[in-house]
């Protein structure tokens, strides 16, 4: 009895596993190449040497609720430039500052934007945006202070969008100089 009750846990435990990135690269034929051609564009722009693919094309951590089969997906070429001023920012102020970042979503292609809560002319559908985690140990208020102070200071001149979620999540985009906080509101930002 107890080794079944073992199986169920571990099975249910495999079932919730995130499938693996190269999983998802071989699953679609033409999307290695899609891939490899991404990475180099990135470098070109000089900017492929901040988050690896992995994760640059996560798309949202709300993919498996949103009925998608993997958390990646390719965001269209014409899309690739709106990227690189948000690396930019990455590289140059927040990775010095608070270490390295995880992605926990990037482009979401318009049904998935929906699904996400996403507003219809988010940043992420136009993939502006990543949505960060920090790597290191870093509370919320530090992390506030820090990246409020980044954006205060910098933000401007990159044209970011910085904005908050609970937790230490955050946003940063290249669309346009803004910032709000967890309710999606500026007067709410932590910043003000």
């Amino acid at each position: 009895m107890r080794a079944l009750a073992l199986a169920m846990v571990l099975l249910a435990s495999a079932a919730q596993a995130e499938p693996s990135f190269s999983d998802w690269v071989d699953a679609a034929p033409g999307r290695r190449a899609e891939v490899t051609a991404f990475e180099r564009y990135l470098d070109r722009a000089q900017v492929g040497d901040v988050l690896g693919p992995e994760e640059l094309l996560r798309n949202a951590s709300s993919w498996r609720s949103c009925g998608l089969a993997y958390p990646w997906s390719m965001p269209p070429r014409e899309l690739w430039p709106h990227v690189v001023p948000t690396l930019r920012f990455i590289r140059d102020q927040v990775v010095p500052e608070i270490g390295p970042v995880m992605v926990e979503s990037g482009w979401r292609e318009p049904r998935l934007n929906a699904c996400s809560g996403g507003a219809p002319k988010s940043a992420h559908a136009l993939y502006y945006a990543l949505d960060l985690v920090p790597q290191d140990m870093i509370t919320r208020r530090e992390l506030i202070a820090t990246v409020c102070r980044l954006h205060a200071k910098k933000g401007k001149a990159y044209n970011i969008g910085l904005g908050f979620y609970d937790g230490v999540r955050f946003h940063i985009d290249a669309k346009q100089y803004r910032r709000w906080g967890s309710d999606n509101h500026g007067k709410t930002s932590p910043c003000a």
